[in-house]
């Protein structure tokens, strides 16, 4: 997994192309949350890496929509916690 196109491979690349309509998000989460890690799973599948202080949670999904959509459900969901800091 990388941070950016370069180091993806060319079936993420496809991947991405086809669902071009969310690569605007891709950039704005990636500006807004720096040090989660989305790219090229393997096998298929999108995948994020989130650091955390006694580990990493790593969050899978066959469509970059799909983990959009759940990477904004936990970020939500951290928010709404007390104590919590954001990235």
């Amino acid at each position: 997994m990388t941070g950016g196109q370069a180091g993806m491979s060319r079936p993420a690349l496809r991947r991405l192309r086809e669902e071009s309509d969310q690569l605007l998000r891709l950039q704005a989460f990636r500006a807004a949350h720096p040090r989660v890690i989305i790219g090229d799973g393997g096998f298929g599948m999108w995948q994020a890496r989130i650091p955390e202080s006694n580990g990493e949670w790593v969050i899978s999904r066959y469509t970059l929509r799909e983990l959009l959509n759940k990477l904004d459900e936990l970020i939500e969901e951290h928010r709404s916690q007390p104590d919590s800091s954001q990235d």
